[in-house]
């Protein structure tokens, strides 16, 4: 019997799929059930919510105005995820929801609630949630790594695995949140780009560093490409750590290979026997 084959269809009456679009409501869908296992959903009065320190601490008050009259309109479409402890609500995720529904007067909200998370989970839950998120700040994000790493003391490839970002992020973001809290508050104010920060971070300790300090503080260099040119005039090569790491690399292989001499020495039966002699001779 033949084999019977669908009529041929022309470009026009061909369906267009957007894999994309499908595989990203996926990773979404499967995202919310794991950020959300053992939650229930209730209303919750915004009076009875405590916000406590969260990653983000830059809001926009244009972006909230026009948050919240989209939520007046179109109502809450997220909800906002609360953790019970005891007889009070802690709110874990979507304090800008919660500042732009406090502009409008909102009473409750609905809310997502957790139950008996530890303080790692719910930085992890809290991390995820607003990172996701395009607006916000790299020393934000870089912030609340370091605290988690503070809190769980996890490593650096432990806290990799479980923020779902890669170990150069990671390494990276950690060395942003040990830099002075002026250098990062001049970074949020001026917009400056991460690697301006890292480059310096990078930079050993002196004067022309400390110059460098006061040109990022006054908004002067925001531009990777601002502080090349700014490191180049008071001398980079010799403030960088690298060459200092060069250096002791060099030293360190220099004493390997003397090591690997002397081992090999070791195995030759003449030097074994005059070694015997020296310290027959010592002991004496």
């Amino acid at each position: 019997m033949a084999k019977e084959f669908s009529a041929r269809l022309t470009k026009k009456e061909r369906k267009v799929i957007d894999a994309s679009a499908e595989i990203k409501k996926d990773v979404f869908r499967i995202s919310d059930e794991k950020l959300l296992q053992g939650a229930r959903l209730q209303d919750v009065l915004l009076k009875d919510i405590t916000v406590r320190e969260q990653v983000r601490t830059k809001f926009n008050d244009d972006s909230l105005k026009e948050l919240s009259e989209n939520i007046r309109v179109n109502g809450l479409i997220q909800p906002l995820v609360l953790h019970r402890e005891n007889n009070r609500y802690v709110l874990i995720c979507g304090e800008r929801r919660f500042r732009a529904m406090s502009l409008i007067a909102m009473e409750k909200a609905p809310c997502f609630i957790l139950e008996n998370k530890t303080s790692e989970e719910l930085m992890a839950i809290q991390f995820s949630e607003n990172s996701s998120r395009e607006d916000l700040h790299y020393i934000d994000k870089a912030d609340g790594i370091y605290n988690y790493q503070a809190a769980s003391g996890a490593s650096e490839r432990k806290i990799q695995a479980a923020l779902g970002i890669s170990k150069s992020e990671v390494h990276r973001s950690l060395n942003i949140a040990k830099l002075p809290a002026e250098i990062k508050e001049a970074a949020k104010k001026f917009d400056i780009e991460k690697y301006v920060l890292l480059e310096y971070e990078e930079l050993s300790s002196g004067e022309p560093k400390e110059g460098l300090k006061q040109e990022i503080l006054a908004g002067k260099l925001t531009k990777r490409t601002e502080f090349k040119k700014a490191l180049n005039k008071v001398g980079g090569s010799a403030l960088t750590r690298g060459a200092g790491k060069r250096k002791v690399t060099n030293k360190q292989k220099s004493l390997d290979s003397e090591m690997e001499n002397i081992k090999r020495a070791m195995k030759d039966a003449k030097t074994r026997e005059l070694l015997r002699s020296l310290i027959g001779e010592i002991s004496t």
